[in-house]
């Protein structure tokens, strides 16, 4: 059985995808990579295939018919063999002394007599033109260097939360809590980071700058403009977490607060966007995802409502838009999203 599994869906990605998995080879005979082909209209199912003919003991490549990233993701997991799993897009890669260093730590954590469910690195946003790279880093949260439990979590910052990029899951966990991502669906690594966390019990910090996330693409989903054409599909996902977390009880209160805010992090990405859509059709969806939450979860609507960021998110009229806004651009700056 292999140490990990990486899923790299692929769609249309012949131009960037082998500097992806030219990185995740250096993890050897411990690593699957299954390269899923989402239905490539251009030369990536070739390239897929030359990279598991080249690599038969390491390298799997499975074509589908097109279902978007989440079918991609959901066919990797289906698939890995595995003890862990992780996602890797096909535009980013991973840096090989902290991809060794995790593998290492795995390696050892099996061998041992507790099971780990989820591993967390950092990753750095690796954005086009910027000379200095943020990084996102969690050592002021998490303990580091060993296994340890919720109780152990210190304070998350607002805007320091787990991306896809930032975990890697224990195989069975994502089984048992039974993750199916939708398919056409943009932004389900959301969805993936967020519907396993009731499930993990026990937690390794590894603080090394592992994942390279890049940005920089017009195409790219994480555009602004690009996220404001597809804003349907980010309120799909936004509703699917409030479906999830609305009534749902968990125990652990630091457990239970992280999630929390993280939804609280995904109304406010959603309410930005359609502020800066400035249509009425967009202030009214906004209103409706608030008042969604409200029908729901009346507790958890209260909590996120007249928390910090859904009070800067729902200033009242034009005034408070551009209000918010600009707190938004500012982060934007800080942070080195979009």
């Amino acid at each position: 059985m292999k140490l990990l599994t990486i899923t790299v869906p692929c769609y249309n990605s012949e131009s960037y995808m082998k500097r992806c998995i030219d990185s995740l080879l250096a993890g050897g005979e411990d690593v699957e990579i299954i390269i899923v082909d989402d239905g490539s209209t251009d030369g990536t199912a070739g390239i897929a295939d030359e990279y598991a003919r080249q690599y038969p003991s390491v390298v799997r490549a499975i074509h589908q018919e097109n279902g978007g990233h989440g079918q991609a993701v959901n066919t990797g997991m289906r698939n890995a063999k595995g003890l862990y799993f992780k996602v890797v897009d096909s535009d980013d890669w991973v840096k090989e002394e902290a991809y060794l260093k995790i593998l290492s730590v795995l390696r050892e954590i099996i061998g041992g007599d507790r099971v780990l469910d989820m591993l967390i690195s950092n990753f750095v946003y690796e954005k086009e033109g910027a000379i200095r790279k943020k990084v996102m880093t969690y050592h002021s949260a998490l303990p580091q260097d060993e296994i340890f439990t919720w109780d152990k979590v210190r304070h998350f910052r607002k805007g320091q939360y787990m991306l896809m990029h930032s975990v890697i899951y224990r195989t069975r966990l994502l089984r048992e809590c039974r993750l199916e991502l939708p398919e056409h669906t943009f932004y389900v690594d959301n969805l993936f980071v967020f519907q396993p966390l009731p499930y993990v019990q026990t937690m390794y910090y590894l603080d090394v700058n592992f994942y390279r996330y890049y940005i920089g693409r017009d195409d790219q989903s994480v555009n602004e403009a690009v996220m404001i054409s597809r804003i349907d599909q980010q309120l799909k996902v936004n509703m699917l977490m409030i479906d999830y977390m609305a009534g749902r009880v968990v125990p652990n209160k630091k457990q239970r607060s992280y999630m929390i805010n993280y939804l609280d992090i995904i109304m406010t990405v959603s309410s930005i966007m359609l502020i800066r859509s400035g249509t009425e059709e967009a202030l009214m969806k906004k209103k409706e995802l608030w008042q969604y939450l409200k029908k729901k979860d009346a507790v958890l609507y209260f909590k996120i409502r007249h928390g910090i960021l859904g009070s800067q998110m729902n200033l009242p009229g034009r005034g408070g838009r551009k209000i918010s806004v600009a707190e938004y651009k500012i982060a934007q700056r800080f942070v080195g999203f979009n």
